[in-house]
C-alpha cells in the first residue's frame, strides 16, 4: 500500500462511510414512517430479541457498544415500554433485559421493512459475492483482533 494513497481508496475508509449510508438509509425511512427509533435502538431490539437471559454487559459486548451507551439507550427504550430490566435472583448488580410484548409486537411490524432494506442493500451482488466478501470481512475483523 502506498502512503500517497488517497483516503477515498482507503479500504478501511470505504466500510467506515458505507456503514454510515446504510445507517443514514435505515433512518431516513424510521423517521419517514414515524417509528420513533434511531437504527442503534433498533439493534438492541433486535439483539435482545434473539437472546435469553441477557444482561447489559452481554449486550453491550455484542452490540460491540460502550456500556454507558448501552445504559442511555435503554434507558430510552425502557420509557417507551418496548423493554424492562429484570432482577436476577442474588445479584444485586446486574440484571437480564427483556423484550416487552409491545417491543416484541414492535419487531415483528417493522421487520419486513429492515428486510427490505437489507435486500436492496446487496441488490445486483450475486451469492457467489457476497459468499466472498462475507469471507473477506471476518479475515479482516481476525487481523484486527
Amino acid at each position: 500500500m502506498s502512503k500517497k494513497q488517497k483516503i477515498e481508496d482507503v479500504i478501511l475508509f470505504q466500510l467506515d462511510l458505507t456503514s454510515k449510508i446504510s445507517k443514514q438509509y435505515s433512518q431516513r425511512d424510521f423517521d419517514k414512517l414515524k417509528l420513533g427509533i434511531t437504527v442503534e435502538q433498533w439493534v438492541l431490539l433486535k439483539i435482545i430479541s434473539e437472546s435469553k437471559d441477557l444482561t447489559q454487559k452481554e449486550l453491550a459486548h455484542k452490540s460491540y457498544r460502550d456500556p454507558a451507551s448501552i445504559t442511555r439507550t435503554l434507558d430510552i427504550l425502557e420509557k417507551k415500554e418496548f423493554l424492562y430490566r429484570e432482577a436476577i435472583p442474588n445479584n444485586r448488580r446486574s440484571y437480564h433485559i427483556v423484550l416487552s410484548s409491545k417491543g416484541r409486537q414492535f419487531i415483528e411490524t417493522h421487520m419486513d421493512l429492515i428486510v427490505r432494506h437489507r435486500e436492496n442493500s446487496i441488490k445486483g451482488i450475486s451469492k457467489k459475492n457476497l459468499t466472498i466478501m462475507s469471507e473477506i470481512l471476518t479475515k479482516m475483523r481476525e487481523n484486527m483482533k
